[in-house]
């Protein structure tokens, strides 16, 4: 009795958990490529400042790897759809801009002004950090110029051509 049971409690259990993974599709995408990128190299950066003596930029990759993990979590679950109160392209793209410039400048002072070797490998993996931000804003932009280009529509039915039939 005790066995039928087991499987049971722990069948929704592994549901749940597995609910909070992101989907393989969405991980094999561009867009989940470059936000798995983006969660692993801010993180790994985070770790490298902590112990170094340029410890006071620590706070930069703690920042982006929270905001990168929270629209990963949003894209991945879908979040993003149900909250239409968001314009949620152009949030992502303002993070990625400010992600990629804070990135450039602490590794750029992390690399030159730092001796020790922790505080040269974060800045080494923050340049590698900015590659991805930059990257990933590149792309939001073109998306949103195509989108802008075509007027703002929302649906995916291309506009039929004016009937110029009673013309003069």
């Amino acid at each position: 009795m005790g066995d039928a049971e087991a499987p049971e409690a722990s069948g929704p259990r592994r549901a749940g958990l597995r609910s909070l993974l992101p989907s393989r599709e969405f991980i094999s995408s561009r867009k989940g490529t470059l936000l798995v990128g983006e969660v692993g190299l801010s993180f790994i950066s985070f770790v490298c400042f902590a112990p170094s003596s340029a410890a006071a930029f620590v706070t930069a990759p703690l920042i982006e790897f929270l905001a990168a993990l929270f629209l990963l979590f949003a894209y991945s679950t879908k979040f993003n759809e149900r909250f239409k109160g968001f314009h949620w392209p152009l949030m992502d793209f303002l993070r990625c801009v400010s992600a990629s410039i804070i990135f450039f400048i602490i590794s750029i002072i992390s690399v030159s002004l730092y001796s020790d070797a922790t505080s040269r490998a974060a800045g080494v993996f923050g340049f590698v950090a900015t590659i991805f931000f930059a990257l990933d804003f590149y792309l939001i932009f073109n998306d949103l110029a195509n989108f802008l280009k075509q007027g703002g529509d929302s649906n995916d039915e291309p506009s039929a051509p004016p009937d110029d039939s009673d013309s003069d």
